[in-house]
């Protein structure tokens, strides 16, 4: 076995670990506690004689006793949030009205939203960051306005999209076009602007002409830095899509867990969030495969 796979094996045995000690911590915190036994309390046959008339038990333990308190107030232990994961990956398509629809359907819409506005903010972004790393004038020119707008929440866009646009799924799409479009062209813009002057030098030396200089010289050059800024961008479009949705409601798997929370469902809503880190994972995982294959490894 070589040694990277070697790596691996034990990267993955930790991993396992890991999570075995995390359920047992998880298990051992939802445990119920042992109920606490009743206080010698002696009545007199006044207080005897009046609980008789309220058609009450005198020997009966008093009801906070009787139940006993568990230590996590009802948090759900993983054998139920498992069972509650089966129950919801068993039929993840089911359709049953605007507020009763499978995990599936729900994920669906929400990485169609995402991919719609990053597919617009990946449009605009990389162009313009060409654009603006081939010119130090107009880097100059773009920075204060970006270094302005790249810190402001996009949930505090999602109340002028739902006033001027006037839908919540389109104003979704919004949100998330206006946050990911930051770190594409501040990436894409460092990413040009860094490549060797020597290779462009070449470019000129041969007279290639700018469009070819821009496809086969500054793009495979920049493309490592550009999927660094999309990575990045796209772990935050994901993020932001759960918050816009249970903001605006309607579809989504951010609404899935507000509409979950209203029915006090605590295991669907531990289930939707594991949803939620697994989806991103796997998204970011595929653009850390992409990064991967256009680095170039001298």
């Amino acid at each position: 076995m070589s040694p990277f796979k070697s790596l691996g094996f034990r990267a993955g045995v930790l991993s396992v670990l890991m999570l075995v000690v995390l359920l047992a911590v998880w298990r051992t915190a939802t445990l119920p506690d042992a109920p606490a036994p009743a206080p010698a309390k002696t009545l007199s046959a006044e207080q005897i004689e009046y609980l008789k008339m309220m058609g009450k038990d005198p020997g009966a333990p008093a009801p906070a006793e009787a139940g006993g308190s568990t230590r996590s107030g009802g948090f759900p232990t993983p054998l139920q949030t498992a069972t509650a994961a089966w129950q919801h990956l068993r039929d993840p398509f089911y359709d049953k009205g605007p507020n009763d629809k499978g995990i599936g359907i729900q994920l669906a819409y929400s990485l169609a939203r995402v991919g719609l506005g990053f597919g617009l903010a990946c449009l605009v972004a990389i162009p313009l960051g060409f654009v603006i790393g081939m010119s130090p004038l107009l880097r100059r020119a773009f920075d204060p306005f970006i270094q302005v707008l790249k810190p402001i929440s996009p949930l505090a866009w999602m109340p002028l999209a739902l006033y001027t646009i006037k839908d919540s799924s389109i104003s979704g799409i919004f949100v998330i076009f206006i946050c990911s479009i930051w770190p594409m062209l501040v990436n894409t813009a460092f990413g040009v602007a860094s490549v060797k002057r020597e290779w462009l030098n070449v470019s000129a030396t041969l007279e290639v002409n700018p469009l070819r200089r821009a496809l086969l010289v500054i793009l495979p050059a920049a493309a490592p830095t550009i999927l660094t800024g999309m990575r990045i961008s796209m772990g935050i479009a994901w993020l932001v899509i759960v918050a816009a949705e249970m903001l605006v409601g309607g579809t989504g798997i951010g609404y899935f867990v507000w509409n979950e929370w209203n029915n006090l469902s605590l295991t669907s809503v531990i289930f939707a969030v594991l949803v939620i880190g697994v989806v991103g994972m796997l998204l970011d995982l595929a653009f850390g495969r992409l990064q991967k294959a256009v680095t170039y490894v001298e």
